[in-house]
Formats: structure tokens, C-alpha cells, sequence
């Protein structure tokens, strides 16, 4: 190389040597003009005689001379491009120019005795040329002043092509010993034949059954790519599919016209593909994998070259799916179990050690259920090994079916297995899933001729309650699991004792609660209301009560918001409507008139377009003036959507009275009065608790009295205790008073006796 690089060297100084006398010819008048031709003759002999294109650069000009060879390399004419620095400047390749220059001014200050540097030039053609660039100085004058860069330019495309693909190759092979995503690789694939052959575009499609899917091509569009996914390969399916199908190499030259395109071509053609070469890619055993593709943006055949390429592509692309297909079917050992198809132990941990990182991070709380079969041992003793594996792969159908979408589930060893719960917003949620559990394993089934009932035991764990890593939170379900066992097995239990009972209380509510709601099996309270300026009873709130010969009295705090949930609040709230309204018509006929009667209304069933019918049924059925009945509805139930406000306006147009329960406590109250048509406000008994305490407290009550009765509400306090509570109030100007101060909720009978009495302040 450096015999090669002084030979170019003295080549330019010669060339030089020529162009001066050239320039002391044109000087020197006395020269005899055949002298002259003579010097130019030289010159022009030795310029053409050169390989390489050469260059002059005039640093005070900045003009610069491009030989016709120079101008050759890049596709250009003798005649065409611009004799200045600005021609060089806008076909260097934008990141090789500002270090190119920087070397040219370290060899022209000194710092660097001689100007080698490969850059990238822009061919006519669109495409990128490797240049070797060498050059020399001229001096001129007593300070021997640099005024010329002479220099060559050598085409180093092939060699840099050759380096480059090289690299790419060793990357590759890199990336398949390193288990690199096979996507990844087939791109990096795709990009080094790119780069090795001008214009060309490379496609990998793996073959899954019968269909072709999108495995890398990096410079093909989005759409085309999205088009020939899932694609049925067959003996006239494109290149691709042709190629995959038969098993050979398949060149297209034209898809505009070959037969083999037709029903494709119109999503290749738009995007500039006119021919495709296709090699399938086989596997070691001669199984077709899929297919490597190459396409030009104009009608050709492959070189010589560009056809060993494709084969080589299709033998590097076969390495790396060959690899995936073995991993996929290691990890498909690895990580399902075989007899059911579900999770192994193995895949099992490393989802749950996942699951406790993105739980930790998203501060979520997920249910760990493990799950064992009673009495396993015995079916596989009395019936043999392959029906106990029979009621396995039954059990795990079973499992499936219990989960939700949203859970994972695995088989651990023998007859244990384990159900993640995730995103549980309370320890009932892994608890429903338990319970699905115990009642589909329960169904019988048949066995070696033989009707079997399996049963199971579950214990139930909580991140991160009971474990804040895998090792903690299966020793914690392992141990809830022996405790269901110890209780008699079939049932579950949780790794905390009260939890299980809270569990099982609930599910005996939800059990028992249907049965009550249908049979009329609850009862009804009341609790007056007071006028707080005459101190006489005005009103009751009717209040719905429940005790259960098992269960004892139960919380409506637990069955009103179970009734919800199992889909029961309807009829539970007509019952409650029925009752209440047919007992004040009772009070009426006995004397006691103007009592009017409040019933809560769930906001769900608030929004149903049943409820303007059934309380125009219960009017009408029980004989209640509608001024008589006042219905309230939470504050939280209240939105100002159009569909809520048409039901407050037809509920207003048969009469009866509307209250905003819990006032104050909801973020949307005061947004929501001026577009709700409501007679009272029922302030919370969180704002009177700390009325005769809290300055505070004291001026929010009075501010929403004030501003109950400038709306044109009234207003009723709710959870009056004390007298001095009941005179506070008197002090502000409320309107009606409920609470303990006056009764407790009472039976029908005992109102009947408090409907006569006064209270005062």
C-alpha cells in the first residue's frame, strides 16, 4: 500500500511539474508556440494516462479542477459539473464532511506532514461511492507560501463494501450465539445484503403451517409488510409463497406481468417493487422454514453474485430460525406441563416473581391460591395412575373455567396446583375465584365407568399482606391450605384465620340474602324526622332491616351493598317502596296525617327506566299522596348528565319530594344544585358530629343552610345526638332534625306512640 501511495504521489508531482510549465509557457511571451502545444500535450497524455480521478484546488480561488476521470467515478460527464469547492461540498456525504475539512487544515497548517482520509461521495445515480482521497501541497513565492492542494481520488466501494459486510456478518453470528430476538437478526440480515447491492430491498417470511408470517424486512413499507402477513402459500402465491410451497428458488423478473403475481401485485407495485427472487429456507432435515426474499425496483434477474448472495441470505436466515423453533420448543417443555396443558412449576415462579416487581411497582394487590385435591391417592390406588391423570386433565378444565381472563394458573406437581388472582381489590376477589373453584370441582364425573365426586382444599395468600416475595407468599398460602385441610377439607381458607370467617360470612349473605329478598323475609324501621321550629314529628325515614336465623342481625352496611352486587337491589327496593308507602296510607287512616315518608334509592337503580313506572305503581297501588313520599338519593349518585335530569323532572312532575342524601361529603354537590330540581339537602352527620367543637364546622353547616335556603331547599341535619345540637341548628335556621336525639329507628307500632310528642330546644 504505501509503493501504491508514493507511486500516486509521484505521478501528482509530475503532473504538477507539467501544469508549471504550462503556466511559465503562457508567462513568457518569447516561447515559441510549438513549445507550448508541446507542454499542453504532455499534460493532457499524462491526465489520461492516470487511473485515478485527480483534483486541483486553487486555495485563493477556490476554485477547483476535477479530471474527467475524477468526474467519471461519481457518473458525471467531462462536461458537467462546476469548477469549485462548492461541486465537492454537495456530493461528500454530510457525516464525513466536517472531519474531512478538518483534516485538510491540520495538513495545511503542519501539524500533520501528509492528507490520506476515506469518505463517501453521492454517485449521479443515487447511490453512495467509497473514495481513498490523497493529496500534496504547492507552495509559491520567498515564504513558500501554500497556494494549491493537488490530489487523487481512488474508488474503494468494492473493498469497503466487502469490509462492511464482513462486520455485519461477524455481528450477526454475534447476535445467534448471544440469543438475540430472531426479529432483530433478520433485520441486520436484510441490511447487510442491502448494503452489499444497490437498490436492492430483502424480505424474511417464516412459514407457520400453511401461512407465511412477517419475520424481518427493515426497508419494505409498513403496509406491504402487514399485506403478505398471514398469507396462504400455495403454487401461485407471489415468490415468497410459491417458493415456500414447492420447495425451489423462484425469480420473478417482471411481477408486473409473471402469472405467479397476479393476485398480489397491486401491494407491491405502488411501492416500487417491479422483480423478486425468492429461495426457500430449509432447515438441516430439508424441512421448509420459510423464505428469503429480494426485490428491485426494476424488471431484472440476479448476477452471478447477487444469486450466490441468496442462497447464503437464505442459509443465515435458516441458522437463526432453526435456533428459535429449538428454543420455542425447549421452552414449550420447559414452561407447560404436559398432561394438562397448563403452566409448569418453573414458568409458574418466574411469573410470579414478575408479578411481584410490577405489583411492588404499581402498588397492586394480587390473591396466591393453592389448590390441592382430597384424597387424590386413593383414585389413583383403587382405579390406576391413567385415570388419576384423567381426573387431572379434568380438574385442570375445570380450574380454567374458574379463572378470570386476567389470572394465571399452573399445574405445581401431582395434584397440586396454583391460581394467581391479580389486580384483587379486597380479599374477596381471590375468595369468588376459590369459590368457583370448590363448586366445579365438585360436579361429579365418570371414571373407569365409576361416578366420582373430586373435591379440593385451597389456601389463600395476599401480596403483600402475607409475602413480599415468592418464597413468602407460597409458604403463606402453603399454610392456609393445611388450615382448609384441618377444617375439614373441600373449602378454602385464608393465611389469617379472620379473614376466612370474614370470607365465609359474606358468601353465607350473598347465599341466604336472595332467598330473604324473594320470600319477604326482611323488615322495615323507621326513624322520625322533627320540624326543628314546632319540634313535632313531620316525617320517617324508612329503613330496611334483616335478621337471619343463622346469621343472626345482619349489617345493611354488608346485605344493602351485596344486594348490588348480585343484581337484587330492584326488587329488594320495591319491596322496601311497597311497604314503607302502604304503612304510611296506615297512619293516615289512623289519624296521623301530613307524615311524609323517605325512602333511600340506590343510584343505581336511580338511573334504571323502571323506576319512574314502579313509583307511579306503588302511588297508585298503596293510595299515598305523592307530596307524602320523599325519596333520597346519595350524593355520590348524582350526575348532571342529561339522562339523570330527565328522571328528577319526571319524578318531580308526578309530585313527590326528592332529598340529596349525605350533603357535603361528595366533591360534586354544589356543581350539581343549580341543574337539580330537589326539595331538601340532608347534611351529613360528619359535619354535626363537630359542630359544638369546631369553629369550622359550625360555619360550613351554616353555610349550607344558608345556601340550601337561597336556592330554595330545605335543609335537614341528619345524626342529631345532643340537645345543644338540636338547639345549634334551631340557631341557624335549619329546617328538619333527625337522629337519636328524638329516636332510634323504630317498628311501625312504637312511631305510631312518638307521632304525638314534641320536642324542644
Amino acid at each position: 500500500m504505501t509503493e501504491i501511495a508514493n507511486t500516486e504521489i509521484q505521478l501528482l508531482k509530475e503532473i504538477e511539474q507539467l501544469r508549471s510549465e504550462l503556466a511559465a509557457a503562457h508567462r513568457t511571451k518569447a516561447v515559441r508556440t510549438a513549445e507550448l502545444f508541446n507542454s499542453e500535450e504532455r499534460f493532457a497524455l499524462a491526465m489520461r494516462g492516470a487511473s485515478d480521478g485527480l483534483w486541483d484546488w486553487d486555495l485563493e480561488t477556490d476554485e477547483v479542477y476535477y479530471s474527467p476521470r475524477w468526474k467519471s467515478m461519481l457518473g458525471y460527464g467531462e462536461h458537467e459539473l462546476e469548477n469549485n469547492l462548492s461541486t465537492w461540498a454537495s456530493m461528500v456525504h454530510i457525516d464525513d464532511k466536517d472531519f474531512v475539512l478538518k483534516d485538510v487544515q491540520k495538513f495545511l497548517s503542519g501539524e500533520v506532514d501528509t492528507f490520506e482520509v476515506e469518505m463517501r461521495m453521492r454517485h449521479k445515480a443515487g447511490h453512495d461511492v467509497f473514495i481513498r482521497s490523497r493529496a500534496f501541497k504547492v507552495s509559491r513565492g520567498e515564504n513558500n507560501e501554500t497556494v494549491r492542494l493537488v490530489g487523487t481520488h481512488v474508488d474503494i466501494t468494492r473493498q469497503k463494501k466487502a469490509e462492511l459486510f464482513d462486520k455485519r456478518n461477524a455481528k450477526i453470528l454475534e447476535m445467534i450465539a448471544k440469543g438475540k430476538p430472531a426479529p432483530e437478526i433478520y433485520n441486520e440480515i436484510a441490511l447487510m445484503y442491502e448494503e452489499r447491492h444497490s437498490g436492492l430491498r430483502c424480505s424474511m417470511l417464516e412459514l407457520e403451517g400453511s401461512k407465511l408470517l412477517h419475520g424481518g424486512a427493515p426497508s419494505l413499507p409498513k403496509a406491504y409488510c402487514e399485506a403478505v402477513h398471514g398469507l396462504e402459500n400455495g403454487p401461485e402465491v407471489g415468490s415468497c409463497g410459491t417458493s415456500s410451497y414447492t420447495g425451489k428458488r423462484v425469480l420473478v423478473k417482471n411481477i408486473e406481468t409473471d402469472p405467479k403475481w397476479v393476485d398480489l401485485k397491486h401491494v407491491a407495485l405502488p411501492y416500487g417493487m417491479r422483480s423478486c427472487w425468492s429461495e426457500p429456507i430449509k432447515n438441516s432435515s430439508g424441512k421448509v422454514l420459510g423464505a428469503f426474499g429480494m426485490y428491485h425496483n426494476y424488471p431484472t434477474l440476479p448476477n452471478e453474485e447477487e444469486s450466490n448472495d441468496l442462497t447464503s441470505a437464505a442459509q443465515l436466515a435458516c441458522i437463526v430460525m432453526e435456533r428459535d423453533q429449538n428454543q420455542k420448543r425447549i421452552r414449550d417443555l420447559a414452561y407447560t406441563d404436559k398432561l394438562t396443558n397448563l403452566s409448569s412449576r418453573t414458568h409458574f415462579y418466574l411469573n410470579i416473581e414478575k408479578l411481584v416487581k410490577t405489583s411492588a411497582r404499581d402498588k397492586n394487590k394480587f390473591g396466591l391460591l393453592y389448590i390441592d385435591l382430597d384424597n387424590f391417592k386413593n383414585v389413583n390406588d383403587s382405579l390406576g395412575h391413567d385415570v388419576g391423570d384423567i381426573l387431572l386433565m379434568r380438574v385442570a378444565q375445570r380450574l380454567k373455567r374458574a379463572c378470570r381472563e386476567i389470572d394465571y394458573i399452573a399445574r405445581l406437581s401431582g395434584d397440586e396446583f396454583c391460581i394467581a388472582v391479580n389486580n384483587v381489590m379486597d380479599d374477596y376477589g381471590a375468595a369468588q375465584v376459590a369459590q368457583r373453584c370448590l363448586e366445579l370441582i365438585s360436579k361429579p364425573v365418570e371414571l373407569a365407568g365409576r361416578k366420582f365426586t373430586p373435591a379440593c382444599s385451597i389456601g389463600i395468600a395476599h401480596y403483600p399482606d402475607d409475602g413480599i416475595d415468592l418464597k413468602t407468599i407460597l409458604k403463606a398460602a402453603d399454610t392456609a391450605l393445611y388450615a382448609a385441610k384441618d377444617l375439614g377439607k373441600n373449602r378454602y381458607a385464608f393465611y389469617k384465620k379472620e379473614l376466612t370467617e370474614k370470607a365465609e360470612y359474606r358468601f353465607k349473605i350473598e347465599q341466604y340474602l336472595r332467598e330473604a329478598i324473594e320470600k319477604q323475609q326482611l323488615s322495615l324501621v323507621y326513624q322520625p324526622k322533627v320540624d326543628i321550629n314546632s319540634g313535632s314529628i313531620i316525617g320517617v325515614e324508612a329503613l330496611c332491616r334483616w335478621h337471619h336465623p343463622l346469621l343472626g342481625q345482619v349489617s345493611p352496611v354488608d346485605f344493602i351493598a351485596m344486594a348490588e352486587q348480585i343484581g337484587m337491589i330492584k326488587p329488594l327496593t320495591e319491596w322496601i317502596l311497597k311497604t314503607a308507602c302502604n304503612q304510611s296510607t296506615l297512619w293516615n287512616e289512623a289519624g296521623f296525617s301530613s307524615i311524609r315518608m323517605a325512602v333511600n334509592i340506590s343510584p343505581s337503580h336511580f338511573l334504571d327506566s323502571d323506576l319512574v313506572p314502579l313509583i307511579k305503581r306503588v302511588i297508585k297501588d298503596s293510595g299515598i299522596m305523592p307530596n307524602e313520599l320523599e325519596l333520597e338519593v346519595t350524593e355520590g349518585g348524582v350526575h348532571t348528565n342529561q339522562e339523570n335530569l330527565a328522571i328528577f323532572e319526571h319524578l318531580k312532575e308526578l309530585g313527590v319530594l326528592l332529598a340529596i342524601d349525605d350533603f357535603g361529603v361528595g366533591y360534586s354537590s354544589f356543581a350539581s344544585l343549580k341543574h337539580l330540581n330537589v326539595d331538601f339537602l340532608k347534611i351529613d352527620k360528619y359535619f354535626i358530629d363537630d359542630m359544638l367543637v369546631d369553629h369550622k364546622a359550625k360555619l360550613l353547616v351554616g353555610s349550607m343552610i344558608e345556601m340550601g335556603h337561597n336556592l330554595g331547599h330545605k335543609v335537614t341535619a341528619e345524626g342529631i345526638e345532643k340537645e345543644e345540637q338540636f338547639c345549634m341548628l334551631q340557631e341557624l335556621g335549619c329546617d328538619t332534625a333527625q337522629g337519636y336525639l328524638f329516636s332510634k329507628p323504630v317498628s311501625a307500632n312504637q312511631v305510631s306512640k312518638l307521632l304525638g310528642r314534641n320536642f324542644t330546644c
